[in-house]
């Protein structure tokens, strides 16, 4: 028997909820003492982030035509892109998993057949720390004085959250950073991407690309560092020439990791998941849960400008992703978002725990926002789906439009394991006009990661088509990737890639279609 989603014991989902920057918050006060050594040191065992699922790969290699058990439809032609957190070198201090360094997951398919390659992305710090053998870094995006100051002097990208093909541009990104670029053959590094001199600052790692237009719109948070409510929103076309940008200032200094985007808008909510440069100067939290500050929403026309855009308030409440937005007929704008009550992972502002744990996980909620109502209550919301979720994903032809099909990933718990906690995460399929859910689940100790859609051909209707997921196997301690008919998700996978050895736990990817060239 498959055990029940349960949202109270989602251990996984707990840990991978943590999607933005900081696990834990190191102070700008902490010290420690350190012995410089130029051989590698191992690696703590005593940080979750650094073992079985999560543990760093420290190797790079290719495989060509790899076995196949079940059958990979051959129209299953293009590249599938997926990046997420590796570790070159063991850290100096506690590890937070966003801090590692990006290592870029590439599986091609065509003729039925499925290739591999895996790089890491040769940002600076990678290149820094290549030189000198050993670990350079405290191990978290928070200021640590246990970071050499080499290293500070760089602000080098970890280049570990998400990978985009977009304008002919390969690029990794990760949001308090440049684009980085790679070449979308070999994964070879190109160096940091400023789109030709326009853009400068940071760049989201959740960029949101016009299946009609080819536009992709991004926005930037902390452009006048990373404590500042400064921000802007880019807008480049289907060949990457920025169009514009647009400066404005949010509410408050928070972490904005995604947002959303319609044909006719753009939406900020903005967290209170503070920011706060004082707090860290004194000690405490440098990021940290304060719900009295509420939820604000922003919302700016996408023909409009910064001027014109105006702010909501509401309940505190924390969303990671949206899975998809669109306007309806009657001028509102409709958000499908996983949706949290406090923000995962992180602590209040004194330093103490939220309890996420006694709080519940994220579940699929749909936010319905009337821009015409100029009052705090413009938002009203109402669940989905019962299923603790994360990742969610949709087909990408009906983004920023009315849509039937959204796919998460999944959690699921048992209590007959051997410390009493057992997890495996799979795959979910939700009919959002029906609200019928189709579902598959791995063994225990088995983790689907996000999964990503690919359509049966240009033409085909929504949702008909293939959903792709790098499935982790406990007991062998080593990953396949799994394809799975979209619209017959509870029946399993139809076609899985063997790999020899485990991907590690991965953030976000993308698929880009037709022949390698």
């Amino acid at each position: 028997m498959r055990p029940s989603p349960d949202a109270n014991a989602s251990e996984l989902l707990r840990r991978i909820a943590l999607h933005v920057f900081h696990s834990k918050n190191v102070p700008l006060a902490a010290s420690q003492s350190m012995e410089l050594n130029t051989m590698a040191k191992p690696f703590p065992l005593d940080n979750p982030f650094l073992n079985g699922y999560y543990a760093p790969l420290h190797l790079e290699g290719d495989a060509q035509n790899l076995p196949v058990t079940g059958e990979l439809p051959r129209q299953l032609v293009g590249t599938l892109y997926r990046i997420g957190p590796s570790p070159q070198f063991a850290p100096r201090g506690h590890y937070d998993w966003f801090a590692g360094d990006g290592m870029v997951h590439m599986f091609r398919f065509a003729d039925g057949r499925a290739s591999y390659r895996n790089r890491w992305v040769r940002t600076p710090k990678w290149e820094l720390e290549h030189a000198e053998g050993e670990g350079l870094s405290a191990g978290s995006l928070a200021p640590s004085p246990l970071t050499d100051q080499r290293l500070v002097d760089l602000r080098s990208t970890v280049a570990n959250t998400n990978v985009v093909w977009h304008g002919g541009r390969l690029v990794a990104l990760e949001e308090t950073h440049r684009p980085f670029e790679l070449d979308a053959q070999t994964l070879a590094p190109k160096g940091y991407c400023d789109y030709d001199g326009q853009l400068s600052g940071p760049m989201t790692a959740h960029p949101k690309i016009d299946p009609v237009s080819g536009e992709l719109v991004s926005f930037s948070y902390g452009v006048k560092g990373l404590f500042s409510p400064d921000m802007k929103v880019h807008v480049f076309d289907r060949d990457g020439r920025l169009q514009r940008s647009e400066a404005f200032t949010a509410p408050f200094a928070s972490v904005v990791h995604d947002f959303c985007v319609t044909r006719s808008h753009i939406v900020f909510p903005i967290f209170p998941l503070t920011a706060s440069f004082e707090r860290a100067k004194s000690g405490k939290p440098a990021y940290a849960w304060e719900p009295a500050m509420g939820t604000h929403i922003g919302i700016m026309r996408r023909d409009g400008t910064a001027a014109d855009m105006h702010w909501y308030s509401g309940d505190p409440s924390y969303v990671f992703h949206p899975m998809n937005a669109y306007d309806t007929d009657d001028g509102k704008i409709v958000c499908d978002m996983i949706e949290y009550p406090i923000a995962p992972g992180y602590p209040n502002v004194d330093g103490t725990p939220t309890g996420i744990a006694q709080q519940g996980a994220g579940r699929l909620v749909r936010w319905v926002v009337d821009p015409a109502n100029r009052s705090d209550r413009c938002c009203v919301k109402h669940q989905l789906s019962d299923v603790a979720a994360e990742f969610p994903a949709h087909d990408r032809r009906f983004a920023m439009q009315v849509y039937k099909h959204g796919f998460m990933m999944s959690s699921t718990m048992s209590e007959h394991s051997k410390d009493g906690l057992a997890a495996c995460a799979g795959i979910v399929h939700i009919d959002l006009s029906t609200g019928a859910l189709q579902s598959w689940n791995p063994p225990l100790g088995d983790f689907c990661g996000e999964p990503v859609f690919v359509e049966r051909h240009a033409g085909a209707d929504e949702g008909d088509g293939w959903l792709l997921s790098v499935l982790y196997r406990g007991a062998e301690n080593r990953s396949d990737l799994a394809v799975f008919d979209a619209g017959k998700v509870d029946t399993g996978p139809i076609g899985l890639v063997q790999l020899s050895h485990r991907v590690p736990a991965l953030l976000h990817g993308n698929w880009r279609a037709g022949a390698a060239n």
